[in-house]
């Protein structure tokens, strides 16, 4: 959700800068609120792991989580929609020695990606695609790079189309998947944006598809949802053969694991320093 997220920060914060110190806390402290509930206190659900290193709320820890339990297999990932490259679910997993693919739509955003991650292109763990992202074209694209069925992870954040995207993917195989959901529509309810495949988004509510037509695409598929994010704007898949009731919570559906739409938690994951992804050792 990078474009509706960084304009609710920039329209109603200009980031921190003009966010009391009194306002993060008390947004900290609703948070904790949240997660002392005892919807919580079963420890199969994921909310409790979540938090921020480059994702753009919680779902740097929460993916973290979901491999600890499942484990980490090739450590390869797919991620389209990645902005400029400096906050999106693949980043982290960049500094923990995984290698994948990103693709993004915008050429200027897709430049600047490659300049900020030139280091890590060049140990060859990271490609970089600019391609305008349809449905009739993606999955030829991902087989002509993936080069194997199983990833370990695919993310898809696209601001519109990503119900139509997900469903034309049919090359891979991720045990992940980790899906943008329109969180306005309650958890039994199906709904799917209109495919355009000229779609921008407006800034409005028009976008994506409720949390309840993403799951019953992807159960058709071999997948179980086993939970979102703190905000409403992720949610997280695991491939069934992966899952078992010891792990994740079931029941794996909406109703179960639907989080509404908290966007106003936002500022609360960031640190207020802009992103900059230098050099580093992980020893």
């Amino acid at each position: 959700m990078s474009s509706k997220l960084q304009n609710f920060l920039t329209s109603n914060t200009r980031t921190q800068k003009l966010v009391r110190a009194g306002e993060i806390a008390q947004l900290h402290n609703h948070i904790q609120a949240l997660l002392d509930s005892p919807r919580h206190a079963d420890e199969r659900r994921l909310l409790k792991s979540g938090y921020r290193v480059y994702s753009q709320a919680d779902e740097d820890g929460i993916l973290h989580e979901v491999f600890k339990r499942i484990g980490e297999g090739n450590r390869t990932f797919v991620e389209l929609g990645v902005g400029n490259g400096l906050e999106n679910n693949t980043l982290f997993l960049l500094v923990q020695g995984w290698s994948g693919i990103w693709i993004e739509g915008s050429d200027r955003k897709a430049a600047a990606a490659r300049k900020n991650l030139a280091a890590i292109i060049s140990e060859k763990r990271l490609r970089i695609e600019h391609h305008f992202i349809t449905a009739p074209t993606i999955d030829k694209k991902i087989a002509g790079l993936a080069g194997e069925r199983e990833v370990d992870l695919l993310s898809i954040d696209l601001d519109g189309n990503d119900y139509y995207i997900l469903d034309a993917i049919r090359s891979i195989s991720p045990r992940v998947i980790v899906a943008e959901y329109n969180s306005k529509f309650p958890p039994d309810v199906p709904w799917i944006i209109e495919y355009n495949e000229d779609h921008r988004w407006d800034s409005t509510d028009y976008f994506g598809a409720s949390l309840k037509s993403i799951e019953a695409l992807l159960s058709a598929r071999g997948y179980s949802l086993v939970g979102c994010n703190i905000l409403g704007t992720n949610a997280f898949f695991v491939r069934t053969d992966l899952v078992s009731d010891s792990k994740f919570c079931a029941p794996f559906v909406s109703e179960n694991h639907y989080e509404p739409s908290r966007y106003f938690l936002l500022p609360a994951f960031h640190s207020g320093y802009p992103v900059n992804f230098g050099p580093f050792r992980t020893k």
